[in-house]
């Protein structure tokens, strides 16, 4: 089983709704976890469980909500995780701490540069107590080099090891209003995404799947869900 942490104040259940769905058509058993204050994934992805915690079955993939670690989720299940890959989406110190987020297979620092977003995803570097390797994936227009150098300078005195390969993912009109069309639907639609996007989620998923799967095939499985009604 892989973990993989998305970590930063940034509002990122879109993305991973996107990356769960793209890696299930892949053939992989995956679990999204919401571990964020404002459980987002309780309002936008559907279900007909009202209770603090559950799990859910949305197209394919099981999204944990309400949960505070592995263990509350493993009770609910009644057993231990059996999954592919386990997607965690981390807004605080606390779940970084309780998710055990270093001993994640990967983490990834999500981030555009906005005030809010940096400053909170800087509350959880805070809590690192050892050194802890992070992919950048910022969220930019522009994604300049002086943006990428002044992440490095708020991060200097935190124990971080930015991985050498940065992810920008574009902030477009476009996809949001495909995230709004998804939430309307209860569906995970990617037509109408950017190409831009689209090979963002691409190349983020090669790094989860450390190339087991090509780019090549990923694209394909790109456009077979781009082709879904």
């Amino acid at each position: 089983m892989k973990t993989v942490g998305f970590l930063g104040g940034y509002d990122k259940i879109d993305m991973m709704l996107y990356i769960a769905r793209i890696l299930t058509v892949a053939q992989k058993q995956v679990l999204l976890i919401d571990a964020t204050a404002t459980q987002k994934a309780r309002y936008v992805v559907p279900t007909i469980d009202s209770g603090q915690t559950y799990i859910t079955n949305f197209v394919g993939f099981d999204v944990a909500v309400g949960f505070n670690d592995i263990e509350e989720i493993e009770q609910y299940l009644g057993k231990s995780l059996n999954y592919d890959i386990v997607l965690m989406d981390i807004d605080t110190p606390e779940a970084f701490r309780n998710f055990e987020a270093y001993d994640n297979d990967k983490n990834y620092f999500v981030t555009a540069f906005d005030l809010y977003s940096l400053k909170k995803g800087l509350e959880i570097l805070n809590a690192c107590n050892e050194t802890i390797e992070l992919i950048k994936v910022i969220f930019s227009n522009t994604m300049s080099k002086e943006e990428n150098q002044y992440l490095d300078y708020l991060s200097s005195s935190y124990k971080v090891v930015w991985n050498e390969n940065i992810i920008n993912f574009p902030i477009e009109f476009g996809s949001y209003s495909v995230a709004m069309d998804n939430q309307t639907t209860a569906r995970i639609k990617i037509k109408g995404l950017s190409e831009q996007y689209k090979k963002s989620l691409n190349y983020l998923i090669s790094f989860i799947l450390d190339d087991e799967i090509s780019t090549k095939e990923i694209s394909k499985i790109i456009k077979k869900i781009e082709k879904e009604v």
